[in-house]
């Protein structure tokens, strides 16, 4: 995306995130439906402190989205790595 790397299925300590920017520090998560499973909003909470802890910014988008709205997801994307400096 604009020249930037993305790496897919990239371990990140005990986890293994979606996609990954390293040099924008950037997590791109695409949530399938069982992340509406009960306690999964626990769990992934856990895992993007852990992230932001390790410097990392979250991004999360449902299938539904990324499936229907690829424009939108990838404009919040570059929107982000905007605000974090990486343009």
């Amino acid at each position: 995306m604009d020249g930037r790397k993305f790496r897919r299925q990239h371990v990140i300590g005990s986890y293994i995130v979606d996609f990954v920017c390293l040099k924008s520090h950037l997590v791109i998560e695409i949530d399938g439906d069982s992340h509406c499973e009960e306690g999964r909003e626990t769990v992934d909470a856990q895992r993007d402190s852990y992230l932001a802890k390790s410097g990392f910014k979250v991004l999360r988008f449902g299938n539904h989205n990324v499936l229907t709205n690829i424009s939108g997801v990838a404009e919040a994307v570059s929107e982000e790595l905007e605000n974090r400096g990486d343009t």
